[in-house]
Parts: structure tokens; sequence; C-alpha cells
């Protein structure tokens, strides 16, 4: 400004100031105008939908387990589901041109699907023929924190952050405990709390494998899911539970839609945040799931939703924001 005052006659000056409002509101509405629309170009259309998938449909399947085991067995159903969709993503990824997985592939990923998909979601199953569809969304919700646990065990020492969101987790258990959401028999009890233990066990085993195989993350899952499935039907067997099993159309749906909408769309837009959105924002379904499916829980099915079930969600779901706080820091 100085310069203009020392180069120009006075009227310039007035002139100058006069206008420079106006030009700077202009220039601050241009900008606003820019950014917005760089923000909305920014937003990809794919991650509205793939965080939508996640969010609503892993929310929803909880619901879905819990029709599906009112009338049919709840290990032979997680063998169906998983046989079905680990088929179809092995096709999938065949045709894709990924190669045909070595015998010695198959048998050190059964372990991890054996985890996965009978100590995790079959126990989920049985589980859910006492326990509601809420309280179990609810309680798996603590699996990141079971990981952090088992990751200190294999000498991976947690933070001050993580022993802390530890401990919030736990209790967010207990209370939910005390509340209707995990009224059940004993039994059923101790297995939706073992079921996130098995799903982080399995998890760990799982990465481990991807390191050592590289195999395409397609495929992995398909050898993964079509190991669970079969553990999952040897278990079924050996339990006593009946392969075969009249049911009405609503648990067949229960099931189409879980091997479907759960498995294949569900992963498939996981999969595509992991290779395309922050690790945060892909994980941040951990924050949304329980919440919702204990909404799904009470609105659908008119499950019990008591004051310790709020409180609960409370306290797990800032146990696990507090956990992923450190990676937010580390990959902001």
């Amino acid at each position: 400004m100085k310069s203009v005052l020392t180069s120009n006659p006075p009227a310039v000056p007035v002139i100058a100031s006069a206008a420079q409002p106006a030009t700077a509101a202009a220039t601050r509405t241009a900008t606003a105008s820019g950014t917005l629309a760089a923000t909305r170009a920014a937003i990809d259309p794919r991650l509205i939908a793939a965080l939508a998938a996640v969010y609503l449909i892993w929310s929803s399947t909880y619901l879905a387990m819990r029709i599906a085991v009112s009338e049919l067995p709840p290990l032979f159903m997680v063998s169906l589901r998983y046989l079905i969709a680990g088929a179809v993503m092995l096709a999938i990824a065949r045709r894709r041109g990924t190669a045909w997985p070595p015998a010695a592939q198959w048998l050190r990923a059964a372990p991890a699907g054996a985890l996965l998909f009978v100590g995790g979601n079959g126990f989920v199953a049985i589980a859910e023929l006492s326990v509601s569809s809420g309280g179990a969304a609810v309680v798996c919700a603590t699996m990141p924190l079971w990981t952090g646990v088992l990751s200190a065990l294999g000498g991976e020492r947690p933070s001050w952050r993580e022993w802390l969101s530890l401990g919030l987790g736990f209790i967010g258990v207990v209370v939910l405990m005390g509340g209707p959401s995990l009224a059940g028999e004993p039994a059923h009890l101790v297995l939706i709390v073992l079921a996130p233990v098995c799903w982080a066990l399995g998890s760990i085993a799982a990465r481990r494998q991807a390191r050592t195989w590289r195999t395409d993350a397609l495929m992995s899952s398909a050898i993964q899911m079509l190991t669970g499935g079969a553990a999952s039907a040897i278990a079924a067997l050996a339990s006593g539970e009946p392969l075969v099993v009249h049911a009405t159309g609503r648990a067949w749906l229960a099931i189409a839609y879980l091997v479907v909408f759960g498995s294949l769309i569900g992963f498939t837009a996981y999969n595509w945040l992991l290779r395309n959105a922050r690790p945060v924002v892909a994980t941040s379904y951990a924050y949304v799931n329980p919440i919702l499916a204990v909404i799904f829980g009470a609105l659908i099915s008119g499950e019990a939703l008591g004051v310790s079930t709020i409180v609960a969600n409370v306290l797990i779901v800032g146990a696990i924001a507090l956990l992923f706080a450190r990676t937010r820091s580390r990959t902001a």
C-alpha cells in the first residue's frame, strides 16, 4: 500500500481503498467456490459407495445370522455360506488369471481359515441361538483390542494409549453382560466373548500367510473361506448337526444375503477401501458397525435396548477410537 501512495495522486489511493473490500470479497467467494468444487471433485463416489456397503451390510449381517440360525444349524449355516462365497471368489480369481495355489498353501491356510470362520464366525452363529444380534456385534467390536493384546504376546509392545483402550473395551463388555442385550445361555456368552479372540488370531495368522505367499488378495480370501467352510462342515458333523435340513424361505433368504452381500459385496468393498483409502478410513467400520447393529436389531427384530447397551456401545466405540488415534497420527 505504501508504494501505491507514493507513486500515485491522492485520488487514486482512495479509489483503490474503496475497491479493495469488494475485490477481496470477490476473491474469497471465488476461492470458496473453487475449494467447494475441488472438494466435491475430490470425493470419489466409489469411496462413498464402499463405505456405505461396509457400514450398512456388515452391520446387518449379525441380524441376518440370527434369523438364519433360528431355523438352520449354526455351523452348517456358516459352512454353507463360506463354501459358496469361497467358490465364487476362487472362480473370479482364476478367471482373472491367478494361478492355482499349491497344496502346501492350502494346508498352511487351514489354521487361519478355521480360526476365522469356525472360531470367529461359527462361535458367533452358535451364540446367537440365545444372544441378541446387537449384543453380539458390540462384543465382536472388541476384535481390534484383542489384536493388540495378541500382538503384545508376539513381541510388539503396546503403548499406554493401547493399554487404555484395552481397559475401556473390557469394561464395556462387562457393562454389556449386565444388560438385556447380552442375556443368554452361559455357554453362548463364553463363545461370544471367545469369537473376537479367535478372529484376531486368525487375522494375525492370515497376515503372516500373506507375507509368505504373496497371493492375490481375492485368491487368498477364497482359500481362507474354502478351508474355513470345510472346517465348519467337519465341526458340524462332529457335533451332530444335520447337513440337510428343512427351513422356510426366510432362513434361506438370510443365507443368500450373507453370501451375496455379507461375503461377496462386503469383502469387495472392504478390499477396495484397503487399497484406495487411508487405513483409518478403511477400518472405520469398527466404530460404526456395533451402533448400527444394535439399531437394526431393535428396529427390525424388536431386540431389547437398555441403558447398559448404550453405555457399553460408548465405551467400546470410544476404546476403538482411542486405539485408532495412534494410527491416525502416524498416517496423517
